[in-house]
């Protein structure tokens, strides 16, 4: 609907396309008064004045909020550019403006709004009520409070509708609670229901019906062909970039003037190509009279070639270094000084065997020294004069000799070819001597003895040198006595179940109490104060009691090939020798395995032995060497072995790449000996 108020002058006749534009809008754009469609405009409306011209071709501007009803005051009249017509005032209501701006086209929804503003002239309004179908005249003041509550204001405004909260209730030094109420009980006593709920929920969990969901991890991902050299993108993705070293700068080796004595003669440079490619020098140097007669580098080629597929396929590690002085990592051992006499000079030579010198062996008191040779002789010596006092012709070579521990037998017990042979050293007094020679004498054989079993050793008398000769059924290899001096050992590596014999001289008996082995036996030693026994196989050390028939313990070497065992006077310390240079220290009390392992020799090693008195051990080796070792056990189990290097002993020459055969200590003296493939003995003393 559109209520029009004119002046006196009469108004311009309503044609039907001017009603229709006058209530819908233009046809084109459906908007009233807003029409840029010439055609329609042209045909409608008269020639619009430069006012309108203006207001029709400048563009509309959008609004951010919904069209209201707007209140407008009286205005002169307009020309209206779809009918032409001159109107004093209009009036168009909210719901019939946005009905047709939104283009409905429909005219009965122009009666929907609840009420007309009609514009007039000077400070009165009126409002259209629908409803009573009336006009009511509102003031100034009543449109303002209108215009306000549209926009969504306060009607007043003077109202300040969020003022500042004033507390009404002031509780400062009051001294009751506002409520003196008891606590309620439900306060203090858990939830009947929150447990129920929990436990249900913990039923839940536990059978799986809830399941937590689990952060996953996100993928990091880099650019598999990028470069290498972008580090800092390396390093965020975590890749580990390691630069390439550095190429080697030349030395002083590729001078071009070097001296005269570092430039090869033409026969050295003949022997550079009989060498090894590794074991050959890089670089021979040359000399040039000045730097710009020196010619191309004929390798540069080759050795950039080189360095290039070194880049290319050779991995690239970091390694971990760690600043730590050297001194530091040294153990902190007593000085040499503080742990005198140990030998150290070579004191006296023994000569008079012609072939390398195999074994030898001290006598108890340390008077006399006896030596095996492979010239098939046996020599007694004086220690302190160096005099050979007997020689026995055995006519084979000696492999291994041993001196009865007992003072009061001076007996030698030598492995001559296979078999073994007991020989009467013939010193000491007469009464010695008698006791000596009966015992060194085997009676006629008892019916006990001739059984149906096979004895494993047959004891027969030796006319030649007064002595008694052991029969193995195999080649013996090393012999060995007890402590006491009636029993001996002696060991056949290819016995198989007789690689190991037990014999007593006063009884002359001899068994094999070892029926199965875990290896090919080496050597077999008694322990110096209990019934134990250690056989040394190439692996293990087995140990034995002897009363109970059992293996005790199996001392586990870890060496290549183990060639001598000796036992320390206390018992409870073990050192092997291996062919691979190493000399293991076990301490059995503590573990089955080595408590020291040392490298001192770079052939193999020989033998070894313990001294009786002093804390020394030594060992003897094929590269001409002997070394000498300060080894402290201690009765306190708490505190480990002391093993001090003290002194490496030379002297002898190599035979047939061989060198030190055996050493042995003097029994009551700091003395070592020493038996050389170079058929000399040699003693040092501190």
């Amino acid at each position: 609907r559109t209520t029009t108020t004119t002046r006196s002058a009469p108004a311009p006749p309503l044609t039907p396309s001017t009603f229709y534009l006058a209530l819908m809008g233009c046809p084109c754009c459906r908007r009233r008064h807003r029409c840029r469609s010439r055609t329609v405009a042209r045909a409608l409306a008269p020639t619009p004045t430069p006012t309108a011209w203006r207001r029709r071709m400048m563009p509309r501007r959008k609004r951010a909020t919904p069209p209201r009803t707007r209140l407008r005051r009286g205005t002169p009249s307009g020309t209206c550019r779809s009918s032409g017509t001159r109107t004093r005032s209009t009036s168009v209501t909210t719901s019939q403006r946005g009905r047709s701006r939104s283009g409905t086209g429909r005219a009965e929804s122009t009666a929907s709004s609840a009420a007309k503003i009609t514009m007039m002239t000077g400070t009165r309004l009126k409002i259209w009520d629908d409803y009573n179908a009336e006009e009511v005249k509102i003031t100034k003041e009543e449109a303002k409070i209108i215009s306000r509550m549209m926009k969504g204001k306060t009607p007043h405004a003077n109202v300040d509708p969020y003022p500042d909260y004033v507390d009404w209730f002031e509780y400062a030094d009051k001294g009751h609670p506002l409520s003196n109420a008891p606590e309620p009980k439900r306060r203090f006593v858990p939830s009947k229901w929150e447990q129920k709920k929990v436990v249900k929920l913990v039923r839940a969990i536990r059978k799986g019906w809830i399941k937590f969901d689990k952060p996953k991890d996100e993928p990091n991902y880099y650019l598999l062909w990028g470069d290498d050299t972008d580090t800092a993108d390396n390093k965020r993705q975590g890749l580990s970039y390691i630069p390439a070293p550095k190429p080697n700068l030349p030395g002083h080796e590729e001078s071009y003037n070097p001296s005269v004595e570092y430039i090869p003669t033409q026969e050295e440079i003949d022997n550079y190509q009989l060498m090894y490619e590794e074991d050959r020098p890089k670089f021979i140097p040359r000399r040039f009279e000045s730097l710009r007669s020196v010619p191309a580098y004929e390798k540069a080629l080759r050795e950039g070639f080189d360095r290039c597929l070194d880049l290319y396929l050779c991995p690239r590690t970091r390694k971990k270094r760690i600043n730590i002085d050297p001194e530091s990592l040294k153990p902190k051992l007593p000085s040499k000084k503080d742990l005198r006499p140990y030998p150290r000079t070579c004191y006296l030579e023994f000569k008079g065997h012609g072939g390398p010198v195999t074994s030898l062996s001290v006598e108890a008191t340390g008077q006399w020294i006896a030596s095996g040779s492979s010239d098939g002789t046996i020599r007694v010596w004086e220690v302190e004069t160096g005099r050979c006092l007997k020689v026995f012709n055995v006519g084979a070579d000696v492999h291994h000799i041993s001196w009865n521990p007992s003072p009061e037998r001076p007996i030698l017990a030598a492995i001559v070819g296979r078999d073994l042979l007991l020989l009467n050293a013939e010193v000491g007094d007469e009464e010695t001597q008698v006791r000596t020679k009966e015992l060194l004498h085997v009676g006629e054989p008892t019916p006990e003895d001739d059984g149906d079993k096979k004895p494993a050793v047959r004891w027969v008398n030796n006319d030649k040198f007064d002595g008694i000769t052991l029969i193995h059924h195999r080649a013996a290899s090393t012999v060995e006595w007890h402590s006491k001096g009636d029993y001996f050992t002696t060991v056949v590596p290819t016995g198989e179940s007789r690689a190991v014999l037990l014999h007593q001289l006063s009884k002359k008996h001899s068994h094999h109490p070892f029926r199965k082995l875990p290896g090919l036996p080496v050597a077999a030693v008694f322990h110096p104060t209990q019934k134990m026994f250690f056989v040394a196989t190439k692996k293990f050390v087995q140990v034995y009691d002897l009363q109970k028939a059992e293996v005790v313990k199996k001392l586990e070497s870890g060496l290549r090939e183990i060639s001598s065992i000796s036992i320390h006077p206390g018992g409870d310390n073990v050192i092997v020798g291996s062919k691979d240079g190493k000399l293991c220290w076990f301490d059995t009390d503590l573990s089955t395995r080595p408590y020291k392992m040392l490298k001192n020799h770079s052939k193999d090693i020989t033998s070894v032995t313990f001294h009786r008195r002093y804390p020394l051990f030594a060992s003897s080796s094929e590269d001409c060497t002997a070394h000498v070792f300060h080894g402290m056990v201690y009765a306190d189990l708490n505190q480990n072995p002391l093993i001090v290097p003290l002194e490496i002993l030379r002297g002898h020459l190599s035979s047939d790449r061989r060198g030190v055969l055996d050493c042995k200590f003097h029994p009551r003296q700091p003395w070592l000996f020493t038996a050389g493939a170079d058929s000399m003995i040699r003693l040092y003393c501190d």
